[in-house]
């Protein structure tokens, strides 16, 4: 009979998927760090919180990802939609309109919770949104891309109906729309090196995946398909950071926390990059959310390799 640890053990084998990048690749650079700063300083830097009570900052902000999409994609939009009297809007960029296959969207909310600078939630995925822009325009894939920047991910709307990604998500479904994917970018930019910076919803994953917050995370559930297998197979390949994968019950603590639920809840395929969050970054929806605390050539390197990731699926 095995021991009891031997057990815990294969039980988490069992339920989880790990990869695991150990030497990084040479890489020439895609993105631009500099643009990366700017970006995120424009998000976070304004003089209220963009929480769902100050829709003059989320308008401001959204105008501001409606003006950089409008450089570089075929066609630009506000999906807005109303909640409790109040308009707010989704900012949404199409690029490679002409393609004949299925579209793959790209997400991420530019909301906060509270009132906070939110740099890693989630200026960063919004950041990233704004970069996988540039870089899809110069660099295009066959596929139609559409990047969503959704409003309301956040409490009081979370796991509601109200959220700017179910409106989007349910959009797609009564237009009877196909899409390959979604990919929700949630949360990419903190990252540490430090012994015991990593926390996982079972303690016993340390085993597993060890106790340092320095990799990225490609996360889906059980029965995920063949899309989220290739963006998966797609990053390990790529090899530019530290990647590992988790796949696991949408039970578990943390696996639906974003936008990627939305498309789970109408059986679209749909994985979520993440630091792991507030399993690493104890700055989550706290004042001390700032973007001088965050790693931004890692975070370069997670949206050339979210990028790669998307060429793998042609």
């Amino acid at each position: 009979m095995l021991p009891f640890s031997m057990k815990v053990l294969a039980v988490f084998l069992s339920c989880f998927l790990f990869i695991s990048c150990n030497s990084q690749k040479e890489h020439t650079r895609l993105s631009d760090i500099q643009r990366i700063e700017q970006d995120l300083s424009v998000i976070t830097k304004t003089e209220k919180s963009r929480n769902y009570k100050n829709i003059e900052t989320l308008n401001y902000v959204a105008s501001y990802i409606f003006k950089e999409f409008s450089k570089r994609c075929d066609t630009v939009f506000y999906q807005k939609f109303e909640v409790n009297g109040l308009e707010y809007k989704n900012v949404i960029g199409q690029i490679n309109n002409n393609s004949e296959k299925d579209k793959i969207v790209i997400g991420a909310h530019y909301d906060v919770a509270g009132d906070q600078e939110g740099a890693d939630d989630n200026a960063s995925g919004i950041t990233g949104l704004l970069e996988l822009s540039r870089i899809l325009s110069k660099h295009p894939v066959d596929q139609k891309v559409e990047l969503v920047a959704y409003t309301l991910e956040e409490p009081p709307f979370f796991r509601t109906e109200k959220m700017g990604s179910y409106v989007h998500a349910k959009s797609i479904y009564d237009k009877q729309e196909s899409i390959q994917g979604m990919i929700c970018l949630e949360m990419i930019g903190y990252f540490s090196d430090q012994e015991n910076s990593q926390d996982y919803p079972l303690e016993g994953l340390k085993l597993i995946y060890g106790n340092k917050g320095n990799f990225i995370t490609v996360v889906e559930k059980f029965d995920s398909g063949s899309f989220e297998k290739k963006i998966r197979k797609g990053m390990k390949k790529a090899n530019l950071i530290n990647t590992k994968s988790f796949k696991g019950p949408e039970a578990m603590s943390g696996i639906d926390f974003s936008d990627h639920l939305n498309y789970w809840k109408f059986n679209y395929g749909a994985v979520m990059i993440t630091n792991t969050a507030f399993y690493r970054n104890k700055n989550y929806h706290k004042e001390t959310d700032t973007m001088e605390k965050l790693d931004l050539d890692r975070m370069s390197l997670v949206i050339d390799e979210v990028y790669l990731g998307l060429k793998s699926l042609e």
